[in-house]
């Protein structure tokens, strides 16, 4: 495998190049520099236009006249005409529903776009630089018919339209002129992308869930190979000549370089900052340079673009790394120009039109086009716009200086892979392997709360009291750990919503199919639930932290959590779950789930069989919002708090207690108000090497909960992201106190029903609970925040905030103490 060498990037960069640095770039690149919530900076390289929500394809026309970008995001989702010679939009229209193909025609009159789950192909027309709807091809009915097609490719003399889907797994052939399917082929998994070689008497097709490409044959329209590549292979590009195929593959951090006469894989190009990094660089897009000689590579989850010099195939050698923005999904390369689709935009920030305390408004307008809509204002699936970055060619010096500047940005490295930050003593170990005082880890995974919603009344913390909506009196347990124990006021949510939250709490990651994939059917555009489990493709090629525990011969258990109705989710779960213990169900209390636990957990003591580690899910801090007949929010909330409490009191009196230690974590944070940031969420550790009345002010994210809880089992990273996170060594202490938690009874009456006809009652009503956050998390969270604050008190917008490394913190690298942009 080709890859980016860390001793020879650093001798490179530092002897042959810093001393020509120029130091307009630079200073352009670190003034530009900003944080996110997760840890990891941006500092994007070139010009900038604004696109749409999560924009995943650019399309090219054959004169290079046009450019189109397909947004295909949570909230309004559009096509967007670019003059890429004059870098300005020319016009914007909206889509019902898209997913990545787009192509244009040859004569450049027409654009298609793939319809989404409405399972059509739409036809556009270009007309005085505007887009036109035409025309739509059906593939079949409309969702819940599975079909969605994604990836499309178009033989123009031959009148044909290649199509290849991701719910049904298929190719159809579709003639252009009758509009009729002239033949349908099986793939066996789900595709991404089709491209037709340059005599189109070949498809390729990238089988994202099948780790491999397939070459169709046009003229005997069947399929006459398969090449294997790497995992989730999704974007395709070949050569002018067609002789060479290049393949990312998401999973893996690597591009697959194919010579299409042997039909053979000539060599893999590493994408990653460091050899043998785990998964977190996500190549998933492509570009090669106008005279071939230099491939672009996207590193969605590094925010990065790979470069490598691939003139002399099967030899080809890195070259350096482009700063882009946040999430890049897609290359392409006009001339000396390089057109990157960053899909969520450039930064993390506040909403600033979203609603508000101080006016009425609860939407906000979007002009596209010419068409005007009205949304929901603020929904966090929305709040992240794309951006298209403009970069031209970098010479050897310029990339250098780029190179620079991905490295500061990126904090994951090999050397904190491999020793993570602590201190000598400490019951968190700084290396895999080491021991620890500490057993039995307990995580309880809990669903969608802020900070300030729960603990914004701690006095000792960054909180706002204006917006609490489940204070002490509501969450007494709650507030008596973090005063016993820590408070943790500076702590972030790596995932957005619960179908990638639950895989963040799991695997400090979310997969390529996860991230593209959610927003559809959040966004109420049909589709299915991806996450927990529920779907092989979005699972992470190792698997989830129970996969790393039985690698490592870690004992361990799950109740609720990647478990329904007492069946696992994933392989690895078998007969490792409580088949009593109930999952998310909130028609079921979690006092009552705490008791399923605690009687599995007496007759694991009995017999000295507790695991190691043990994932408890507790979930009725979603609540069911005003729904009538149902327990009101604070009924909720304060049944899970006694949950969360009788647990560490039980735990705590137990003969293991000695060698605990309980992790209380938020799948996500719900959209909800925070005056930091959306993703700003509670999280609690408890036990006997745990600090007592101690505030930790550290930035940690989901990710550090899982890199802590890995150290103290033994267990390697999952991903990139919980090998550069903080460990939470701060939070603990060397000198055990195991004096024992005594819980607190509830204030709120837990049979509380909600009982008035109000708007927010009716909506509530017209929801299906069944699964969480089946309903868009700022429409729930409103109806949330009118339950305590009134009917006609609109919630504030949720923030999303960008964060900044302080001067004053150059000293503090190791301990990662980074503070917010916005304290109040």
């Amino acid at each position: 495998m080709r890859s980016f060498q860390f001793l020879f990037s650093l001798l490179f960069l530092s002897q042959t190049v810093f001393a020509q640095q120029s130091p307009t770039v630079e200073q352009q690149l670190n003034k530009s520099r900003v944080r996110l919530p997760n840890g990891w900076q941006l500092s994007p390289a070139g010009r900038m236009l604004p696109l749409g929500d999560l924009p995943l394809n650019i399309a090219v026309s054959k004169t290079k006249r046009y450019m189109a970008v397909t947004n295909n995001g949570q909230s309004v989702q559009s096509i967007q005409l670019i003059d890429p010679k004059a870098e300005k939009i020319l016009h914007s229209i909206i889509i019902p529903k898209s997913w990545y193909g787009l192509t244009f025609s040859e004569d450049e009159k027409f654009l298609y776009a793939s319809g989404g789950n409405d399972n059509w192909i739409l036809q556009y027309a270009i007309t005085n630089n505007k887009l036109q709807l035409k025309d739509s091809i059906q593939l079949g009915g409309k969702w819940p018919v599975k079909i969605s097609p994604t990836g499309i490719s178009i033989d123009d003399k031959a009148g044909l339209l290649y199509v290849v889907t991701k719910e049904n797994n298929a190719l159809y052939i579709v003639d252009l002129a009758s509009k009729k399917i002239l033949h349908q082929e099986k793939l066996g998994s789900e595709a991404y992308a089709c491209m037709l070689s340059p005599d189109r008497k070949e498809l390729y097709i990238s089988l994202w869930g099948g780790d491999a490409v397939v070459v169709f044959n046009t003229v005997t329209r069947s399929i006459s190979s398969k090449i294997v590549v790497g995992d989730n292979p999704n974007e395709l590009l070949l050569n002018k000549n067609g002789s060479l195929l290049l393949v990312a593959n998401a999973n893996d951090n690597s591009v697959s370089v194919i010579d299409t006469k042997q039909l053979k894989v000539l060599e893999v190009l590493n994408t990653a900052l460091y050899p043998d990094a785990p998964a977190g660089s996500t190549a998933n897009g492509l570009a090669l340079s106008a005279n071939e000689k230099s491939l672009y590579v996207a590193n969605a989850d590094n925010n990065c673009l790979a470069v490598f010099d691939v003139s002399n195939a099967g030899k080809s050698r890195p070259k350096g790394f482009i700063p882009v923005g946040w999430y890049p999904s897609n290359i392409k390369v006009i001339g000396k120009k390089i057109f990157v689709a960053n899909g969520k935009g450039f930064s993390s920030f506040a909403n600033p039109t979203g609603p508000n305390p101080t006016r009425p408004e609860q939407t906000v307008e979007h002009h596209v086009g010419d068409t005007t809509v009205r949304v929901r204002s603020g929904y966090i699936g929305g709040l992240m716009k794309g951006t298209l970055s403009i970069i031209d060619e970098p010479s050897e010096t310029t990339l250098a200086v780029y190179s620079k500047a991905v490295y500061t940005n990126t904090p994951y490295s090999k050397t904190k892979e491999l020793h993570a930050a602590g201190e000598a003593g400490n019951p968190i170990p700084m290396k895999v392997g080491q021991p620890s005082p500490i057993k039995y880890v307990f995580y309880l995974i809990k669903e969608n709360r802020t900070y300030d919603q729960v603990l914004g009344d701690v006095p000792q913390g960054n909180g706002d009291t204006s917006i609490v909506l489940f204070g002490e009196r509501v969450t007494p347990n709650q507030h008596k750990l973090v005063k016993e124990f820590v408070l943790l006021d500076n702590f972030y949510a790596d995932g957005e919503v619960s179908a990638d939250g639950h895989n963040w709490s799991t695997s400090a990651n979310a997969t390529d199919y996860l991230e593209k994939n959610w927003v559809t059917s959040y966004g109420g555009r049909g589709g299915t639930y991806p996450g927990e489990g529920k779907r092989e493709i979005a699972n992470p090629k190792k698997g989830f932290i129970w996969d790393y525990c039985k690698r490592a011969s870690v004992s361990y258990r799950t109740y609720g959590e990647f478990a329904d109705d007492g069946k696992p989710n994933i392989p690895a779960l078998e007969n490792h779950v409580c088949t009593y213990f109930t999952g998310y169900d909130l028609a079921v209390r979690d006092t009552t789930r705490f008791y399923q636990w605690k009687r599995e957990f007496d007759s694991l003591v009995a017999v000295n069989a507790v695991p190691q580690f043990n994932t408890v899910r507790f979930g009725n801090d979603h609540t069911e919002g005003q729904r009538t007949g149902r327990p009101t929010p604070f009924a909720h909330v304060a049944d899970n708090d006694l949950a969360v409490g009788l647990f560490v009191e039980y735990l705590s009196n137990s003969p293991i207690w000695k060698e605990c230690a309980v992790f209380i974590v938020e799948d996500d944070a719900q959209n909800g108000s925070d005056h930091v940031d959306a993703h700003r969420t509670t999280a609690y550790v408890a036990g006997p090497f745990v600090k007592r009345g101690f505030a930790d002010h550290t930035m940690y994210s989901t990710s550090s909960m899982l890199r802590t809880m890995e150290l103290i089992l033994g267990l390697p990273p999952m991903s990139q992201y919980d090998a550069a996170a903080t460990p939470m060594w701060n939070s603990f202490t060397a000198t055990p106190n195991y004096k024992t938690f005594v819980a607190l009874p509830s204030n709120i009456n837990l049979n509380e029903r909600n009982t008035k006809n109000t708007a927010s009652a009716r909506l509530s009503n017209s929801f299906d609970f069944r699964k969480e956050d089946t309903i868009p998390d700022l429409i729930f969270s409103e109806i949330v925040w009118k339950t305590v604050k009134g009917e006609d008190s609109p919630m504030p917008a949720p923030r999303r905030s960008a964060f900044v490394k302080l001067k004053e913190e150059d000293d503090e690298e190791e301990e990662d103490k980074e503070k917010p942009l916005r304290k109040k």
